[in-house]
């Protein structure tokens, strides 16, 4: 697990994430808008997550993930000036750990 420096961990305590409605019963898990928070800090964050998180699957599609408080984040988008929407959901809500628990949506 990766501790945030303090400058992001204020801006992810800060932020007002938006629960993803149409994934609530299969993946629930919240989001960030890169042009509705500070884009400096967005994007201080997706470099964050891409430079010390970890390589990890959401079935076939590779991505990067960075583990921090119990919080799984990613991020939507390549490279880095296309990316848009920063994602986070709980550690038990992850691909990974329900993979791991038999627990994936039908």
């Amino acid at each position: 697990m990766i501790n945030l420096p303090t400058t992001l961990l204020r801006f992810v305590d800060n932020s007002d994430w938006v629960f993803a409605k149409t994934y609530a019963k299969t993946w629930p898990h919240e989001y960030i808008v890169r042009d509705q928070v500070d884009e400096d800090r967005f994007v201080e964050l997706v470099r964050h997550i891409r430079d010390q998180g970890y390589l990890g699957k959401f079935y076939v599609k590779d991505i990067t993930y960075l583990d921090c408080s119990n919080l799984v984040y990613w991020t939507m988008g390549e490279p880095i000036e296309e990316t848009t929407v920063i994602n986070r959901c709980r550690k038990e809500q992850s691909y990974e750990y329900r993979l791991a628990h038999n627990d994936l949506p039908n």
